[in-house]
């Protein structure tokens, strides 16, 4: 789904319907939608609603293991704070001061790759292991 596709109360609800085509929904769109549900609703409702559309689409894609809780609640934290932080006229001005957010790895910051392809973080919230100031 592109953004000039509907408008974005229909695609929050194909979202939440588990009605739109999972291949056609890069990580890209992923954080737009994300960044669209945080400006209706409370941080709790956005990853209720959200989370439950993603299972919703990946059931109907017959891939329930590519759902992940843990990098779902970890960038809808990220896109929230960040909205609350800075505020933004738009998604193109968010995303183009948020540009790191674009790279799916960059949970890495807090996550060890392990950590997040762990069944665990695939089934529920975790909190990350590892500290920024470990890096390095």
């Amino acid at each position: 789904m592109r953004s000039d596709e509907g408008s974005v109360e229909q695609q929050l609800a194909a979202l939440e319907a588990g009605a739109l085509d999972l291949m056609a929904f890069p990580h890209a769109e992923h954080l737009r939608l994300g960044y669209e549900m945080l400006a209706r609703y409370s941080f709790g409702d956005a990853v209720t609603r959200y989370s439950r559309g993603l299972k919703l689409l990946v059931a109907k894609a017959s891939k329930p293991e590519v759902y992940n809780e843990t990098v779902t609640v970890a960038f809808l934290a990220l896109i929230g704070e960040r909205r609350l932080v800075r505020e933004h006229a738009s998604w193109s001005e968010f995303v183009s001061a948020n540009p790191d957010l674009l790279d799916k790895r960059c949970l890495e910051q807090w996550y060890s790759p392990e950590q997040l392809k762990s069944e665990l973080a695939r089934r529920t919230f975790c909190l990350p292991r590892r500290r920024i100031s470990e890096q390095g």
